[in-house]
């Protein structure tokens, strides 16, 4: 080789070592907080403990060699003349992302469970969303927020609603036939009743073994399990922070905003203690995703964020809904989400990682409601447990135990059947019910398609996509971008006037112009509604003024709102919400069930007959299947939600996602605005 051409070699050498360095001041990759230091400093062959986290939870000292070999491998890059991605090896670079995964929280807050896990968790752990907190003074009265009671039960006209609706829930019944083609044969209550009141319990033990929750240090607060068997005699209130998704406010104790933030931090706090078995004080190297509901309150989400963040101390967050993330759950691209929890049921429809606001509805009834009618109907059939009460915690657990084991929805199931249950109370014998029950294990769970049979009156029973009103925190929220379109629109418009002044009866059109922009920005559309439920909504007239159209609008919102859909009716809307014909076919083509609320016998079948027999007939045409979905790759519908979640953290799509905690101190709920995945 001559010494010229040893002098380019070592030019082409110094200008690829200048390349390098650039890249490395320039795209450095950062370590995210959620690594601690300590991680980042070990060595090969180290064998660090991990903060928060025992040996085997992180597999052991290979695991931690391997990640010494990642970081060893970062360090070296700089004298090396190979760049594998971010500077690691494959098999590095994959234990550095399994470490970071480890060091993600998944938080999916239900209204009756919690269910929170490392993103690495093959399974998140589930409390009862609950806590009984101590009375600050003695002879304090005591308060507890109800499970199963609800307001709207007790008015003068839900006596006949809940009739009225049976009876459609038995014509529906009657009229579908049975796998053999017969008709099936209604049994009365009546015949039940005579042979349930006979019924005596017969004692399985003087002792149940059941324990109240032990007090006798006064702890300040109890959670979960602990919180539900707490002794009625003892001096603690019981909040259930949220309710039907959303946070639990009202002007009882415990009701405030205040408060509620704090029983949730408590409760949160405890769980990761507990069952992740992180400290608090380590929360700092951890991230967290949060799961919310499709229908979200702003100012809720906010504080949320806020109590993540700056109280418990997170790292960063991400914030998603969970209809898209039951599409990560479940590894669909599209689909029609339809969850049914405890305390409401969601429906939306998601198409590509997108929640599609129009097609958003919240039902105010869910799992509870169906087991309070199922106790309504085994009271008409002669309950044997007459001492059963619905403000008794313990009885509510009762009640949805016997919800989930006899309710069905398969219509080849008729006849009087016999059963039997069991009752281990704490101070109290254990004791075992026999009782007859007939049709009522199928009539309850058709009230969820027939909701007028949970006799909720004078309720808010069908929540839809609003607008925010605003944060002056966020001063370019979507009423400053609708007042800046407005002008834009406005400026165009008078261009456009000006060059057709001269023409014949421009003078009317330019007032009629105004005047329809003047009423779109002071009464701005809130909701767009499909045509599928006209029946629930005021018919419009083309010939009104916009103003009075408007309002006529308005007005069919509000009785729309009122009206409590059925599960099939709302599903049928929601789809038809979507914007094209593709997209409705997708939905219909895959229906996903989730939630706890109907996992009953034959549920898939039963929703999927509805749904034929009610779409459009246009639809059922081109419609190659409709298929409904309830048990993907064959997990449980009520952890499908939080799975996506910790698919999400995952994702490297996912990391210009994340809040950080100095981010939030500095700009606020303007980040969520930036940073979230879906339209803030």
């Amino acid at each position: 080789m001559t010494q010229a051409e040893k002098g380019e070699a070592e030019n082409g050498k110094d200008k690829e070592r200048d390349r390098e360095r650039e890249q490395r001041g320039g795209k450095r990759p950062i370590v995210p907080a959620a690594v601690p230091e300590s991680l980042q400093e070990v060595r090969p062959g180290a064998q660090r403990a991990l903060p928060g986290a025992a040996p085997s939870r992180w597999g052991g000292p290979g695991l931690l060699q391997a990640c010494g070999e990642a970081e060893g491998a970062w360090r070296r890059r700089e004298g090396s003349g190979r760049s594998w991605p971010l500077g690691l090896t494959p098999r590095a670079l994959c234990c550095f992302q399994q470490i970071q995964s480890n060091f993600i929280v998944v938080i999916h807050p239900g209204s009756t469970t919690l269910r929170l896990g490392r993103a690495t968790d093959t399974l998140p752990a589930g409390i009862p969303h609950v806590i009984a907190r101590r009375h600050k003074q003695p002879g304090q009265a005591a308060y507890r927020d109800s499970w199963l009671l609800r307001d709207g039960l007790s008015k003068p006209e839900s006596t006949e609603q809940r009739q009225n609706g049976l009876k459609m829930v038995d014509q529906a019944i009657w009229s579908k036939k049975m796998s053999n083609g017969a008709r099936r044969i209604p049994v009365s209550p009546d015949q039940a009743r005579s042979y349930n009141r006979q019924m005596r319990p017969a004692i399985l033990d003087h002792s149940s073994g059941a324990k109240w929750t032990n007090t006798s240090n006064h702890p300040e607060f109890l959670v979960g399990e602990e919180a539900l068997y707490v002794n009625p005699l003892d001096s603690y209130n019981i909040h259930w922070p949220i309710r039907r998704g959303q946070l639990n406010l009202h002007p009882g104790p415990g009701g405030s905003l205040t408060a509620v933030l704090a029983d949730l931090e408590v409760i949160w706090s405890y769980a990761i203690q507990k069952y992740l078995e992180i400290p608090l004080k380590d929360l700092k190297y951890y991230r967290c995703i949060l799961l919310i509901p499709d229908i979200y309150n702003k100012q809720h989400v906010k504080e949320l964020v806020n109590m993540i963040l700056m109280k418990m101390g997170f790292s960063g967050i991400i914030v998603h809904q969970e209809s898209v993330c039951a599409t990560f759950g479940s590894g669909l691209s599209s689909a029609c989400i339809v969850d049914v929890g405890d305390q409401k049921t969601s429906v939306c429809c998601v198409e590509d990682g997108v929640s599609h606001r129009n097609t958003r509805l919240c039902l105010a009834y869910g799992g509870s409601d169906v087991s309070r009618c199922f106790y309504w109907l085994m009271q008409r059939a002669g309950f044997p447990y007459r001492d059963c009460q619905l403000t008794n915690k313990l009885d509510c657990l009762l009640l949805q135990h016997l919800k989930e084991t006899f309710c069905h929805l398969d219509q080849d199931i008729s006849g009087l059947q016999d059963h039997e249950f069991q009752i281990r109370h704490p101070d109290s014998p254990a004791l075992l019910y026999q009782f007859r029950l007939g049709d009522e294990k199928l009539q309850a769970p058709m009230a969820l398609f027939y909701p007028a049979t949970f006799g909720i009156v004078g309720q808010k029973m069908t929540i839809l996509q609003h607008r925010s009103q605003g944060d002056p925190e966020d001063p370019h929220d979507e009423h400053y971008l609708l007042a800046t379109q407005s002008k834009q629109e406005q400026s165009a418009k008078a261009t456009a006037d000006r060059k057709s002044m001269s023409k014949p009866g421009a003078f009317e059109g330019e007032l009629r112009g105004q005047s329809s922009d003047i009423s779109e920005r002071i009464y701005p559309q809130e909701v767009e509604l499909g045509s599928s439920q006209g029946d629930c909504m005021m018919p419009g007239n083309d010939s009104e003024e916009p103003l009075t159209a408007h309002m006529s609008r308005k007005t069919a919102v509000s009785q729309f709102e009122g009206k409590a859909l059925g599960l099939d009716k709302a599903i049928l809307h929601s789809i038809d919400c979507c914007a094209s014909d593709d997209t409705k076919k997708k939905m219909y083509s895959s229906i996903l069930v989730v939630g706890g609320g109907l996992m009953f016998h034959k549920a898939q079948e039963f929703l999927q007959h509805r749904i034929l027999n009610k779409m459009p007939p246009s639809f059922r045409r081109v419609v190659e299947n409709v298929e409904v979905i309830t048990r993907p790759k064959d997990m449980d519908p009520r952890l499908i939600a939080w799975k996506g979640g910790a698919v999400l953290a995952c994702l490297d799509t996912t990391q210009e996602l994340w809040i950080y905690q100095r981010e939030w101190q500095r700009f606020g709920v303007r980040m969520l605005r930036e940073r979230a995945a879906f339209v803030w």
